[in-house]
């Protein structure tokens, strides 16, 4: 089993949802974020001050898969995130050692 951990942009999450949806993903977690990167931030103006944003929002979802299903799960998050502009994000796959569902005690592959 592996862990997908994507980084994207906030506006492309439906997107990103729906092309897991397509290949039968069946779950993800999204968490809000905030990043600092190749992006820089931007300069902002509030009652007439002006100040710098370093640190851009960002979601974070964390995608749980069994191992035939990750090349897969990759290209559509790839696909799907990509606007071909800086700061579209970041993957990042890693092992998971082991699942279990809480509510039946499923343990494995079966728990995603």
């Amino acid at each position: 089993m592996k862990l997908v951990v994507a980084i994207i942009k906030p506006s492309r999450l439906e997107d990103v949802r729906q092309a897991l949806s397509d290949i039968e993903v069946q779950g993800m977690s999204v968490t809000e974020v905030r990043g600092y990167g190749r992006q820089k931030g931007h300069t902002e103006t509030y009652r007439g001050a002006e100040y710098s944003v370093s640190f851009l929002p960002k979601l974070k979802l964390e995608i749980a898969v069994d191992d035939p299903q990750l090349d897969a799960v990759t290209a559509a998050v790839r696909s799907a995130a990509e606007s071909s502009k800086i700061g579209d994000g970041k993957m990042f796959v890693f092992d998971l050692k082991g699942a279990t569902r809480i509510r039946t005690g499923e343990t494995g592959v079966a728990a995603l």
